[in-house]
């Protein structure tokens, strides 16, 4: 039985399609859906630099993971207008396969949904594309989407 669909966006239109994949399942199984996104670490002098341009009372929103959060917040107000009973973020800091493959370790779950995009031609014989890695690490059953 699936309890828990994990599912990575970086707001693309081709993670959109996976992400929406993501949530009807989850909706028709009543699984709980895991909305991951992956951001690079930002230096701290590019950190204070920004939170300088921003008014005082509003500098404490500049944060590395800031662009990230607004995806995934973005992600769930749309998978929940489709009826996904539970809805759990995860901001993680570097690179976006990694963190849907920990998050599918730490969070048990059953199947992790991933588009295409990437795994065409010569570039899926590349190591390094998320779909490819997802699917060759996974601690977990893996739907690929097809996206393109």
């Amino acid at each position: 039985m699936i309890t828990s669909i994990v599912v990575g966006t970086d707001g693309s239109e081709t993670a959109t399609k996976a992400v929406r994949e993501a949530a009807d399942l989850a909706s028709r199984i009543g699984a709980t859906l895991e909305l991951v996104s992956a951001y690079e670490p930002v230096s701290k002098q590019r950190l204070r630099e920004e939170a300088r341009q921003v008014p005082e009372d509003m500098a404490w929103m500049v944060t590395p993971r800031e662009d990230c959060e607004a995806t995934l917040n973005d992600a769930k107000e749309m998978v929940s207008t489709m009826g996904v009973r539970e809805v759990v973020i995860h901001a993680r800091e570097g690179d976006p396969a990694d963190a849907i493959l920990d998050v599918a370790e730490e969070r048990g779950s059953d199947l992790i949904v991933v588009g295409n995009k990437g795994m065409t031609g010569a570039k899926r014989f590349l190591l390094g594309s998320v779909p490819n890695q997802v699917s060759h690490h996974a601690p977990c059953s893996v739907l690929i989407v097809r996206t393109t």
